[in-house]
């Protein structure tokens, strides 16, 4: 038992002392304790939610969700313009970029949108509060809980050791794609009378597969060259965008080729 707790001890030391030392000082970045408690906090929501919502009735949160949605579609632009335009004032390859741990402006930068990205997923994590509180407990399905969960493990390690170099791609697509999906919940929070404007759904699920087809790809390639990027990194993104492709591959097919094949 006591050399289980001493690899553990020594495990934790080796995280805090390896990091970046620019990303360190910054909120939730430098020990991987407290990213460990907001997980565990957001199953025991999963957990016990649906219980406690059980025999109460749906809480009506349509202004909090015109307000969040709308708001997180303005970080999402922010954190787009962000990515975009350092990656071409610091004259980013979108092939292979190693990671700048200089101290420089366009460092610091291309550093600090990703914490921002980093910490808008924990911020997401909201997401799944919301469906408990309406009791749309059928949206707690495992893709979501799944794809919310490690995003924050992912991203904090991302910021933790490789803040900067080819993630911003990472970054620089997920963004895009939360612009459209998050304007997508801003306009359905609006009412029923939106319905009709909100044809492009499918679409959206789309966007997002091709999202993870181009990132596996990205990562592929880099895995298989010469390049100053952690193997690791690139194989921990590649494995990740496989098991998202196959789940959103899934979800697409259940949500709409076989309900349009039930309803014919």
């Amino acid at each position: 038992m006591d050399s289980a707790w001493q690899r553990v001890e020594s495990m934790h030391r080796w995280i805090l002392e390896n990091g970046d030392k620019r990303t360190d000082p910054w909120l939730l970045v430098y020990s991987p304790v407290p990213i460990i408690c907001i997980f565990l906090c957001y199953l025991g929501v999963i957990w016990m939610g649906p219980k406690l919502m059980k025999h109460r009735e749906p809480v009506n949160l349509k202004p909090v969700l015109i307000v969040y949605n709308f708001s997180m579609v303005g970080l999402s632009v922010y954190m787009f313009h962000e990515f975009l335009v350092t990656s071409l004032l610091a004259n980013y390859s979108y092939l292979c970029q190693p990671v700048d741990y200089n101290p420089s402006p366009l460092g610091m930068r291309m550093a600090s949108v990703c914490w921002w990205f980093f910490f808008s997923k924990v911020i997401e994590l909201a997401d799944t509060v919301f469906f408990i509180l309406r009791k749309k407990n059928s949206q707690l399905t495992f893709l979501h809980v799944y794809h919310h969960g490690t995003m924050i493990f992912n991203w904090w390690a991302g910021v933790k050791y490789v803040a900067g170099g080819q993630s911003f791609f990472i970054g620089l697509l997920n963004t895009f794609v939360h612009i459209v999906m998050y304007s997508y919940y801003g306009l359905a929070a609006l009412g029923p009378h939106m319905q009709k404007y909100l044809w492009w759904k499918r679409y959206l699920t789309s966007l997002q597969l091709v999202q993870f087809v181009l990132l596996t790809v990205h990562t592929g390639y880099n895995l298989f060259t010469e390049c100053d990027f952690p193997d690791s990194m690139n194989a921990v993104v590649f494995g990740y965008c496989v098991t998202l492709i196959i789940l959103f591959s899934n979800f697409y097919y259940q949500s709409y080729i076989t309900r349009k094949s039930k309803k014919s």
